[in-house]
């Protein structure tokens, strides 16, 4: 492809792109921009603005940044993904409909990254009233760690059996993880705790979208692909927590209560029964095939999303890596560490796979493979 590419990176629910210098695409941005030089395009690169956890109609909007030449290619992660898709999706209704249909006429590829296309049993739990406030606080915790590198060993003690039993609903003391939320918040600075409580209050306004996110919402969430657009996908899928994954986490006693919450998560994302796995196309089930050695089952999920609810279009990339892996959120053993792991699985992906991982993803997008910079 020649001419300019504008390409738009959709976070998904809960996604910060306005907590100041916390990006949560800056790897991903950092990445493609150093290899769209390197292949010698013209691409611009922005980040969708999106309410965190509002209804998908209302977050499938992009802004007019686009200009009036060049192909237009949306990447979204997790929810995002679903973003992308409702934006170019035919005669679909969303606020500013003239100029979305504009939009939507531009765009040559849309990709989805750990995107839960036929939904997560994590978003049911998530849309209780216990789960959005552990949501609320896993979401801090996230934006803590790439701030300051990890938790405090004082909210680190408590974690280990506020997690333990999570997937019974037993064992979750609500008041203890008030307590450690505003312990965390407590350590941001004066403007950018204003900064993170303004973002949780508007994210309070608006909790539409996780009933969506449910496999049931999901089935009335359908929507056409778009002719014309090529439609890929990257899959993820994690260890299954246990001996090995909690080995892995060494003695650190941040990462033991990380691969805690992972365990909890684990075990609630697992829960889709076999006969709703969703069906594959005979491509996507060979590639799955060829990247896990065997094709993953009903419960394979990478903290968040089952595996078996990613695959869109073309399956782009199939990682060994969780949930905000792929997005530059890993273990680093760099020093000083240039990327920040919220969440310990044991997953071993590392810099070289996102790499490799992004770089299948400009090949996609730009139509030419993986490692032929120039070319």
């Amino acid at each position: 492809m020649r001419g300019r590419h504008h390409i738009y990176l959709v976070p998904g629910f809960f996604g910060f792109t306005n907590l100041g210098e916390i990006k949560y695409f800056a790897h991903v941005i950092d990445f493609l921009e150093r290899r769209s030089r390197a292949l010698g395009v013209r691409a611009e690169i922005h980040v969708v603005r999106t309410h965190p956890t509002a209804s998908l109609p209302q977050r499938a909007v992009i802004g007019e940044t686009m200009g009036r030449e060049g192909a237009v290619h949306v990447i979204g992660h997790s929810s995002g993904g679903l973003d992308a898709r409702l934006l170019v999706a035919p005669g679909v209704s969303l606020p500013s409909a003239a100029s979305v249909e504009r939009v939507a006429r531009r765009v040559a590829t849309v990709i989805t990254v750990a995107t839960p296309h036929h939904g997560t049993p994590l978003a049911s739990f998530f849309a209780s009233l216990l789960g959005q406030r552990l949501l609320r606080f896993l979401s801090l915790w996230t934006v803590y760690v790439l701030r300051f590198g990890r938790l405090p060993i004082s909210v680190v003690a408590k974690l280990g059996a506020l997690f333990a039993r999570l997937d019974d609903h037993v064992g979750l003391n609500s008041a203890l993880l008030d307590q450690l939320f505003g312990q965390l918040l407590a350590d941001f600075s004066p403007a950018r705790r204003g900064a993170v409580e303004t973002f949780f209050a508007e994210v309070s306004k608006d909790q539409a979208l996780l009933p969506q996110l449910t496999p049931e919402g999901m089935d009335d969430a359908a929507t056409r692909d778009r002719p014309g657009v090529r439609y890929g996908s990257v899959v993820t899928r994690a260890h299954p927590p246990g001996v090995r994954s909690t080995l892995a986490a060494g003695l650190d006693p941040s990462a033991q209560a990380s691969h805690a919450v992972y365990q909890a998560l684990y075990r609630l994302a697992s829960r889709t029964p076999q006969v709703r796995a969703p069906a594959l196309a005979p491509a996507q089930a060979r590639r799955l095939r060829r990247a896990y050695g065997t094709l993953p089952g009903a419960g394979a999920n990478d903290g968040i999303v089952p595996t078996r609810s990613q695959p869109w279009g073309d399956v782009i990339h199939a990682a060994q890596a969780d949930h905000l892996d792929v997005i530059g959120h890993f273990h680093d053993k760099g020093k000083p560490p240039r990327h920040a792991d919220w969440l310990t699985t044991g997953s071993g992906f590392d810099a070289e796979r996102f790499e490799a991982l992004w770089a299948d993803v400009a090949g996609y997008v730009y139509g030419r493979p993986r490692g032929r910079p120039g070319q």
